[in-house]
């Protein structure tokens, strides 16, 4: 078994509803994200994929097309925040999640989303925000 991880960095809001300090405001961060996958290489010696468990340009196709290209600039609400509906009509480019967006649960969204669009054989290790540089929250398959 081998792993394999890929960075991917975007920026994003967030508000975090009912909080009691300064992320109860509308801010935003410089999110790192590190998706690491774990398959056996493929031993076939015909295929152009030969030695590789996924080439990265398909990890980098799933998950800039389901999650960067999604939250990249996006304001990310809780559906029970004040005006959430409000600000996603009069701005766009907003998210409205039936959970609180902290760190910890978008890292959980996130790991879902990649692990239903994986392909056969390549399981889903870790996936690691950064909301800072020094503020992380992993995911990790036990499993």
């Amino acid at each position: 078994m081998i792993e394999i991880t890929k960075e991917f960095c975007f920026e994003g809001a967030h508000s975090l509803m009912g909080y009691d300090g300064k992320c109860c405001h509308i801010h935003g961060h410089s999110y790192k994200l590190y998706v690491t996958v774990e398959g056996n290489p493929i031993s076939d010696t015909t295929s152009p994929k030969n030695g590789m468990i996924l080439d990265f340009t398909d990890l980098k196709k799933i998950v800039s097309q389901n999650i960067i290209s999604v939250y990249d600039h996006a304001l990310v609400l809780n559906e029970k925040s004040p005006l959430a509906q409000q600000i996603c009509d009069a701005y766009g480019n907003t998210i409205i999640t039936q959970f609180q967006p902290t760190c910890e649960n978008l890292v959980a969204h996130f790991a879902e989303i990649i692990n239903n669009r994986l392909p056969e054989g390549i399981r889903l290790k870790r996936v690691k925000l950064f909301e800072t540089a020094t503020s992380s929250a992993e995911w990790i398959n036990n499993g």
